[in-house]
């Protein structure tokens, strides 16, 4: 393996975990995630070492996604069922399913440029200056749109 599929390896958790965010759709959030592994492999030499890698891995990713949402506009092609999307990965007890399914239900009422931030900052842990590299927005554009989705998923979780 070379470095690139090592880094791709081990930030493949967590580039699942941002497509679902993004998804919202189980199925959809699985093709989204074997896209980008597929496209980062295929353009290995595009990544420069030295430079960050997850924030490229993650720009891939939302790239991708952009491009799955205007084809699916073109197609509109069916989806599968929430209850499906929300089994998906899930283990532990029923209270902290039905918790997650909560969380998962009010991410996705939120516009996608607040979901994004929110899921690059609050799941994913990215700093605010990686998460602005990756929606290739400046600081305070991520830091607003962060501000209005952690208020609008109090707002939400708390009907």
């Amino acid at each position: 393996m070379d470095e690139v599929e090592d880094r791709l390896a081990s930030l493949l958790p967590r580039l699942r975990r941002f497509a679902h965010g993004l998804a919202r759709d189980a199925a959809d959030a699985d093709d989204l995630t074997q896209a980008t592994a597929e496209r980062i492999l295929k353009a290995r030499a595009q990544w420069q070492r030295g430079t960050n890698f997850n924030a490229w891995a993650y720009r891939v990713m939302r790239n991708i996604w952009i491009d799955m949402a205007r084809s699916r506009q073109r197609t509109d092609r069916g989806r599968a069922s929430e209850e499906e999307g929300l089994a998906v990965g899930v283990t532990g007890d029923a209270e902290a399913k039905v918790e997650l399914g909560y969380l998962m239900r009010a991410m996705g009422q939120l516009p996608d440029e607040q979901r994004e931030a929110v899921a690059l900052v609050m799941i994913e842990q990215l700093s605010y200056a990686e998460a602005a590299q990756v929606l290739e927005v400046p600081m305070g554009t991520l830091t607003s749109r962060l501000v209005r989705g952690r208020q609008a998923l109090l707002a939400i979780l708390e009907d």
